[in-house]
């Protein structure tokens, strides 16, 4: 009987055991299925923020590039400007250079009379044929032109220092006279 008595004993405790685990197994999932829960909540709040990051993210990026388009076209306006006042200060500047040309008479008049036997004075003005066959009378002369050519220069010199600023670059600016 103890045999019977053992086999009996065993399923009880087989069926407390089973009971028990049965119950544990239960507790596990029950709780498992609590976590999964959880996270699967976390989950959405953070895909949710990262959303939300995200929008604003995008957002800052569009504002960044706004920024910076109004930026560039701030400076190519400038730079237009800039081009422009430029472009009329050299149209100015040539218009003044070719209508209006310097009055050379105080150079040209103060060369005449310290270089005047070399013919500098004629090509400040513009005589180039008269300067080289000044220089040329005085260097090949071996110094007897050269006096001669002193004297011309001397009254060259103090002719245009005499003149008013208007008779001189009407005379010999504009007019072209190369001979005293």
């Amino acid at each position: 009987a103890k045999g019977g008595d053992t086999k009996a004993q065993d399923k009880k405790t087989t069926k407390k055991t089973t009971s028990k685990t049965g119950s544990t197994s239960e507790k596990i999932t029950s709780e498992a299925k609590k976590i999964a829960d959880e996270v699967k909540d976390e989950a959405k709040k953070a895909s949710a923020k990262a959303g939300k990051v995200d929008a604003e993210v995008k957002e800052e990026i569009k504002k960044s590039v706004k920024k910076i388009k109004e930026e560039a076209k701030e400076f190519a306006e400038e730079a237009k400007s800039t081009a422009d006042e430029f472009t009329a200060g050299a149209k100015e500047a040539y218009e003044e250079f070719t209508t209006k040309q310097e009055n050379k008479k105080i150079l040209a008049g103060i060369l005449a009379i310290v270089l005047g036997a070399l013919g500098i004075h004629k090509f400040i003005l513009g005589y180039n044929k008269e300067g080289i066959i000044m220089l040329l009378v005085s260097l090949l002369t071996c110094g007897i032109g050269a006096a001669v050519m002193s004297i011309v220069g001397l009254v060259e010199g103090i002719i245009y220092l005499t003149k008013s600023d208007d008779e001189f670059y009407e005379t010999y600016q504009a007019n072209k006279k190369p001979w005293f």
